[in-house]
């Protein structure tokens, strides 16, 4: 096997090893509200469960030259964001909103999704999505970088409503090849849901 120590490596080359080893990896949608009303909408794959009492996911945003992205800014801002799960079924508009836009324009209307009203928190959630969470930002952590150039801001959100199709939903399970999800490999990639196996947990 190659020894690699990544302390010998620059940011960008230990970045290749992490996505290309970390595979799949599920895509978070967040949309985030700024202060002035703008719908702020992209894509995360550094996205994952903390714990289940009470619901939290984790969202890693990283910054540009230690420069906080919208959804960071947001979600600090408003103390509220929305993740939806990404699906084949949109996962084309999902890509769209990667684009590198001003804060003051909306990723939401470039690539014409449909926002809906949230329940419990004022951020607009995306009706084209099967599922969505309302999360508040239970906290945030910086990471990496610099103290004066931080290169993430770890997002840890609280789930406080869930919005699950009808059709997924059954006896409280989720049915996954109806959901049809689309995770984030490296480069241009992208994978489907794939042959699925069980296995009995040992006792």
């Amino acid at each position: 096997m190659r020894s690699i120590d990544p302390s010998n490596q620059s940011e960008r080359e230990n970045y290749k090893l992490m996505i290309g080893s970390i595979i799949p990896r599920p895509i978070a949608f967040v949309t985030s509200l700024s202060p002035e009303g703008v719908l702020n909408a992209a894509p995360y794959s550094y996205f994952t469960i903390v714990t289940a009492n009470p619901p939290m996911v984790a969202i890693s945003v990283q910054r540009k030259q230690g420069v906080r992205k919208d959804t960071s800014r947001n979600a600090i801002d408003t103390g509220a964001f929305v993740v939806h799960i990404s699906d084949e079924s949109y996962i084309d508009q999902i890509n769209q909103t990667a684009a590198v836009l001003a804060p003051s324009e909306s990723e939401v209307a470039l690539a014409g999704l449909t926002p809906v009203a949230s329940d419990k928190i004022a951020v607009p959630g995306i009706a084209e999505a099967s599922i969505r969470m309302e999360c508040v930002l239970e906290q945030v952590i910086t990471l990496g970088g610099t103290d004066e150039a931080p290169a993430a801001d770890l997002l840890i959100g609280r789930v406080v409503q869930f919005h699950i199709a009808e059709s997924l939903y059954e006896n409280g399970h989720i049915d996954p090849n109806g959901l049809k999800p689309v995770s984030r490999l490296a480069g241009n990639w992208y994978a489907k849901l794939g042959e699925q196996f069980a296995m009995d947990r040992p006792v």
